[in-house]
């Protein structure tokens, strides 16, 4: 929702950082890997050393992972195997950062909750690409983009108050699979409509 919401507030920005990027000839591949390495490294600082430095990078590793999708768009240059890398590599950071909330996690059934919200991404992300492989593309983007209530904004600050909040840890965690859920069903019967 805050993404496809809020990206035309943030999109002039994300444009004059293009630029520069460009200017250095960087890719917007570069800037998928870039964002993925940094991602993991948030999870791994997140569980070992610092939750809020962990949550900072992971802060970072989101704002190049909107980046890249501009400088594609900006260089002409979008392709399936960017559009694959990107969606892939954001679920393995999603994944990393729930296993740093896990390891940084004394409760013995706090893998439960971590399950609940993965199960939820599963199906969530089944539905969002059953649908972009069915529906023609649309928009600026390379794949048909559904967008619903949990995006990845509204996951990184999930995560975020899951990795700073440990004593709501667990209501965090239930709340935010009750979102993506919520979320899958949009998709599903935005699915219905589209698909008929």
């Amino acid at each position: 929702m805050l993404d496809t919401r809020g990206r035309k507030y943030f999109q002039p920005l994300f444009e004059n950082i293009a630029t520069f990027v460009i200017s250095k000839r960087i890719t917007a591949n570069q800037v998928t890997i870039m964002a993925f390495i940094i991602g993991l490294i948030a999870a791994i600082v997140a569980c070992v050393w610092s939750p809020i430095l962990g949550i900072v990078l992971l802060w970072i590793s989101g704002f190049l992972d909107a980046l890249d999708g501009t400088i594609a768009r900006e260089t002409k240059s979008s392709s399936g195997i960017g559009t694959l890398m990107d969606i892939l590599f954001d679920r393995i950071v999603e994944i990393a950062m729930l296993l740093a909330i896990e390891c940084m996690t004394t409760s013995i059934n706090i893998g439960v909750y971590i399950s609940l919200v993965l199960g939820s991404i599963i199906i969530s992300m089944t539905i969002f690409l059953t649908v972009g492989a069915l529906a023609e593309k649309s928009g600026n983007k390379s794949f048909y983009y559904q967008a619903g209530l949990a995006e990845r904004t509204e996951g990184f600050i999930m995560i975020s108050l899951a990795a700073i909040l440990p004593r709501f840890r667990e209501i965090i965690l239930i709340i935010f699979a009750a979102m993506i859920l919520f979320t899958a069903a949009q998709r599903f019967f935005e699915a219905k409509r589209i698909l008929k």
